[in-house]
């Protein structure tokens, strides 16, 4: 099998709720790029790399697809079921930007499923558990709003909640006390900065809500300024922007400097490299939340193969992004049941690309 043709397609994912915020961040929409790797043998794959606007990561939409169009011509005419060659090949071609090979990396992975007639999930190690647990995001608001928005999705049966913080640390307090007191018992909370506060501000909040039963989530924006107010707070401390690299994460294992990890899939190259970090987190008793940036049904499909396969003891949670757009890109996503999503156990992802949605791709490459 050989790789005839790539197609890259842009495509607008606008918000139900008319804005996602965290930090000091908002956006209506987000800007998603989906890859469809066409075969001589007549199999095609997809994936989808979805950056969370341009000034989240080291990451940015337009950049996803300036990417791709540099990787794209040297991957003609290559067996897209090697995946390791793959890799190495894109490596080869593009250093470093690893959200631009995502994107390819989940195709190939589709089209291994499709090709030997398995889902993703069988071939990235097998099901560990049968229905993956999801958390519901609470947007950054008014904190009467978030506490209400808390109370709506309590009633769809979602237990665990990520609500988001980082912004004026003196709001950001009366947020979580507000949304905590709506929680119900045995529900989790965890409060998610994404990088937003300074470290000063974090030890306020973590001094504040220090008898608020929640988990953390990356406070600051680099590993130290986190790793101390880690040794200042006893809430569980979970690290996600700042774990890009398996350095990091054996790093923050000898330093225990947190108790979760946030695996995003795109954020580390794919599911090939995702894989790896999984692995590293259950040899060294780390949970993880399973997720990526952003994206529709097939970033979500493979959010959910991938959570599908890390043992329920170590799976912390994961999201179901296509949940919270107007605009479905793709059939057969994964089936949402309250506060649970289940993989179809169909070949690859299990999902097919609506092309009447999509439209033209912005190039091709064969």
């Amino acid at each position: 099998m050989k790789i005839k043709q790539i197609s890259v397609y842009q495509v607008d994912l606008p918000m139900k709720e008319g804005a996602y915020s965290w930090s000091t961040q908002s956006f209506a929409a987000f800007d998603s790029t989906v890859v469809m790797i066409e075969t001589d043998e007549g199999l095609s794959g997809v994936g989808e790399t979805c950056p969370l606007g341009p000034a989240y990561l080291a990451a940015y939409a337009e950049g996803a697809r300036t990417g791709l169009k540099q990787i794209a011509p040297g991957l003609i005419g290559l067996n897209p079921l090697d995946i390791n060659s793959i890799y190495g090949q894109m490596n080869l071609l593009l250093k470093g930007h690893p959200y631009v090979k995502s994107a390819i990396d989940m195709a190939c992975w589709d089209l291994l499923g499709k090709a030997t007639r398995q889902p993703v999930y069988t071939l990235l190690g097998g099901k560990r558990q049968d229905r993956v647990k999801l958390f519901k995001v609470v947007s950054r608001q008014d904190p009467d709003a978030m506490a209400q928005k808390l109370r709506d999705y309590q009633q769809q049966g979602f237990t665990q909640f990520q609500m988001k913080v980082g912004a004026d640390a003196v709001v950001d307090i009366e947020r979580i006390f507000k949304v905590a007191a709506e929680l119900k018992p045995g529900n989790i909370l965890n409060a998610d900065a994404n990088t937003g506060w300074r470290q000063h501000e974090a030890m306020r909040v973590v001094q504040a809500v220090r008898d608020v039963e929640l988990y953390l989530e990356q406070p600051c924006l680099t590993y130290e300024e986190c790793l101390a107010v880690r040794r200042h707070s006893n809430h569980p401390m979970i690290l996600d922007e700042c774990m890009d690299s398996m350095e990091l994460l054996v790093r923050g294992w000898q330093d225990s400097a947190m108790d979760v990890i946030n695996l995003k899939i795109n954020r580390v190259g794919g599911l090939t490299r995702a894989r790896m970090f999984r692995d590293l987190c259950i040899e060294m008793g780390i949970a993880m939340t399973v997720e990526d940036s952003w994206g529709g049904e097939i970033a979500t499909a493979a959010i959910a193969h991938l959570a599908h396969t890390v043992p329920q003891e170590f799976h912390f949670q994961s999201s179901a992004f296509h949940e919270y757009s107007h605009t479905e890109i793709a059939r057969g996503a994964p089936v949402i049941d309250g506060g649970w999503m289940i993989s179809p156990d169909s070949p690859g992802l299990g999902v097919e690309p609506k092309l009447e949605v999509l439209g033209d791709p912005v190039y091709q490459v064969n």
